[in-house]
């Protein structure tokens, strides 16, 4: 009855995950993450989805999101993070300092990041929605006001799990047709591909955090 019930639940989860994935286009599947976009009503700017497996456990995974001090190692054309507010070790505020290519002008975001963890499941979601007024605008650099990003992890067994990320993001400003692609494809190819080594490292390959149930 068990197993049959584990059977029940994976044929469910792959079938929830399969219906997901309907509307978006892919564009990249290469190093094992793929990559796709899909339309938005009322926007120019596509959103996006990544997906891509790690050999790493659910805290190991939560604890690299969670660092924003050494995050812009991963992250694309990151030139700097700082913590704006920690509110509790699940949630947190940060300001993060995007470098674009000249002529465009650079941009900056304050990103609200809160961990939950479903019970049943074990799925770990990272919501990570911009605010932007937290932060004074600085001179010079176009602040990203509207953008909803999401992580959500699910576990395949104690040292593996399934990463979904999707993004939708107004860059504001005018940036060329060219930038904005290169951003839509190559940003979160190389960014993924960082996370995966990134997360390997002993700090957080041996996290234990109480929020977060392996």
């Amino acid at each position: 009855m068990h197993k049959r019930l584990i059977l029940l639940f994976c044929i469910f989860t792959n079938f929830a995950l399969a219906q997901t994935t309907e509307n978006w286009d892919l564009k990249e599947n290469k190093d094992g993450v793929k990559i796709f976009t899909r339309d938005i009503e009322n926007s120019k700017i596509k959103a996006i989805r990544v997906e891509c497996q790690v050999q790493a456990s659910l805290s190991q995974v939560v604890a690299a999101l969670m660092d924003i001090r050494n995050s812009e190692e991963w992250l694309y054309h990151t030139a700097g993070n700082y913590m704006v507010k920690q509110v509790s070790p699940a949630e947190l505020y940060y300001y993060s300092l995007i470098e674009m290519p000249w002529p465009v002008s650079n941009r900056d975001f304050i990103a609200h990041l809160k961990v939950t963890q479903d019970e049943a499941t074990k799925a770990v979601t990272v919501d990570a929605p911009c605010l932007p007024n937290m932060v004074p605008v600085k001179p010079n650099i176009i602040r990203i006001a509207n953008s909803k990003g999401k992580w959500v992890l699910y576990p395949v067994n104690k040292q593996e799990v399934k990463i979904i990320y999707t993004l939708h993001a107004d860059p504001g400003g005018s940036i060329p047709a060219w930038l904005t692609n290169l951003f839509v494809t190559q940003g979160p190819s190389q960014s993924f591909k960082k996370f995966k080594v990134h997360i390997q490292k002993p700090v957080y390959k041996n996290a234990k955090l109480d929020y977060i149930t392996d």
